[in-house]
């Protein structure tokens, strides 16, 4: 499994709801004209799309972008929609938190689905 590491200091959350059908280009567009942050930082961006079911994570290792996702099957994200800001900062812990579905103005996660098949 991957997953962010827990101990990252910074994370950057853009708030509003972003286009899915973006890749790396996109979204990395997004960081540096958007979110006047650097894209070459070495930081994490994270982004979601207006139905609260698809994130996206885009970084810069030492040789390239990357580019992870996450889509839910049932349940939305509790997207961080009650601080201020375009731009919002969280631990990795937090965003780790996000992930596996908590509210973090409430810390109470979505149930855990179970299935058989895909089809």
């Amino acid at each position: 499994m991957i997953r962010p590491d827990n101990t990252l200091e910074r994370v950057y959350v853009y708030r509003h709801p972003v286009d899915m059908r973006k890749a790396i280009h996109g979204l990395v567009v997004l960081v540096e004209s958007v979110l006047c942050l650097d894209p070459f930082s070495l930081q994490l961006f994270v982004f979601c799309n207006r139905r609260r079911d698809i994130l996206k994570m885009v970084w810069r290792e030492r040789n390239g972008f990357c580019l992870w996702q996450k889509r839910l099957q049932k349940e939305r994200f509790k997207w961080p929609l009650h601080l201020d800001g375009e731009v919002i900062t969280l631990t990795g812990q937090q965003l780790n938190w996000l992930l596996d579905g908590y509210d973090l103005s409430v810390m109470k996660p979505h149930r855990s689905l179970r299935y058989r098949s895909v089809l």
